[in-house]
């Protein structure tokens, strides 16, 4: 079994399916601890599903802030609204972390090493694809945004940013979510149009706009910090699986993250995946294919659609004031929509129906 990417998708499939006593070889083309700034915020659901597979303890031991709250704002209209249960962790911390949980259970780890699928994969070798947002040639979706972000060091982020809380600032151009990590960090993840970005001579600048807009304190030579961005992030592939290969995480479909979905879809799927795939090692079926395909839909298909409905309405200016405006007068409203987003998936302890 090869498994091609190390990120929490793929690090945690691997686990499972050690685990359940498969032979698994984990590959990922970067060295680790790397410096990676989406996915920082975990959600309820994300924990509970760490909790299942007995992985809760990392992020007490990586030393998680909790998160208590989230900050919007769009334009001079803004609300503070409760959200329980989270934490904010460095993609350093969680990554190695989830490694090293995998490395342990008896998976054998090759970092810095670049496979290309599926001309390099031995033949017969179920293949894992958890290589990101380009990893299955997933079909970008027309509009879509490309992600930015940077991790602002202490001495340089504004003291208004407080830990326990995430910030999100909403623009014309996109919008920019902050949160402070476990060093004091801060950690920047933003969602831009292309045609705003370039417009505005980058990501650094295109963010210092957006939080100005909001009436935030900008971030001291934000233009000059090391930003790093990804490919399009909304994707649909034409398929998340086929003779011989499955897809999870960012390469089985992504579209914009609210509070820490994307996390959960990739940690939630992937327990999900172990034991389908580990039947798949004893003796491929074609029916492992839809069977793979339902239950990814089922984990992850109604929060991806609740949260493509975010996204879009986070691009009309209008309607995200107007939002920010009713949830800040009737807060329940709000809570019942992040208590949805926060509830565990379906997936028992990895078991897919």
């Amino acid at each position: 079994m090869v498994v091609i990417g190390a990120g929490p998708a793929g690090s945690v499939t691997a686990r499972e399916m050690a685990r359940l006593g498969a032979r698994v070889l984990l590959l990922d083309r970067a060295t680790f601890p790397r410096a990676k700034v989406c996915g920082c915020c975990l959600n309820q659901a994300t924990l509970a599903t760490l909790a299942a597979i007995d992985l809760e303890h990392i992020v007490e031991a990586c030393g998680a802030v909790p998160l208590s709250r989230v900050s919007l704002a769009a334009g001079r209209a803004n609300a503070t609204l409760p959200l329980p249960g989270g934490v904010a962790l460095s993609r350093e911390a969680l990554d190695a972390a989830l490694i090293e949980a995998a490395v342990k259970a008896g998976v054998e780890f090759r970092p810095g090493t670049l496979v290309k699928w599926p001309a390099e994969v031995p033949p017969g070798k179920i293949t894992i694809l958890a290589n990101g947002l380009a990893g299955n040639a997933s079909p970008v979706a027309p509009g879509s945004r490309i992600g930015a972000g940077v991790v602002v060091p202490d001495s340089l982020a504004p003291g208004f940013f407080q830990p326990g809380t995430i910030y999100m600032a909403t623009g014309r151009g996109g919008y920019v979510g902050l949160v402070r990590l476990e060093d004091n960090r801060l950690d920047i993840a933003a969602a831009f149009d292309a045609t705003f970005v370039k417009a505005a001579g980058g990501p650094g600048t295109a963010a210092a706009a957006i939080l100005h807009e909001a009436h935030w304190p900008n971030i001291p030579r934000i233009e000059s910090l090391s930003w790093k961005g990804t490919p399009a992030l909304t994707r649909k592939p034409t398929a998340i699986a086929g003779p011989g290969w499955f897809a999870v995480g960012d390469a089985a479909g992504y579209v914009e993250p609210f509070t820490g979905e994307g996390m959960a879809w990739a940690i939630a799927s992937a327990a999900a995946l172990a034991p389908l795939a580990v039947r798949a090692v004893a003796g491929w079926d074609d029916r492992f294919i839809t069977d793979w395909a339902r239950t990814h839909d089922r984990i992850v298909g109604p929060r991806q659609r609740i949260c493509r409905l975010v996204a879009r309405g986070l691009r009309s200016p209008f309607v995200t004031r107007s939002v920010i405006r009713l949830a800040s007068a009737v807060p329940m409203l709000s809570r019942s929509f992040i208590g949805a987003l926060n509830h565990p998936s379906r997936t028992g302890k990895g078991t897919p129906a």
